[in-house]
């Protein structure tokens, strides 16, 4: 079962709601995104914490409907 990117948004954005969030369909079939997310919530985290912030807030849908996520994360500058 594919997911839509705006959905990926969606969840990122309820749990991080100052996040900057670009997604790119790398093959066009809804299973495989790159996506970078830029919070505020990440400052003073490691790269570690920050992804299990994004996979949190994306509530179990990793390795079920979505298969794979090229994930970069950062604070603002």
């Amino acid at each position: 079962m594919a997911m839509e990117a705006n959905e990926i948004e969606r969840l990122i954005k309820e749990a991080l709601p100052d996040a900057h969030v670009t997604i790119e369909d790398l093959r066009g079939d809804g299973d495989h995104y790159a996506c970078h997310v830029v919070s505020s919530a990440f400052t003073g985290k490691n790269r570690v914490q920050q992804h299990q912030l994004v996979y949190k807030a994306l509530q179990g849908r990793m390795g079920t409907e979505l298969h794979a996520l090229a994930l970069q994360t950062a604070a603002p500058d």
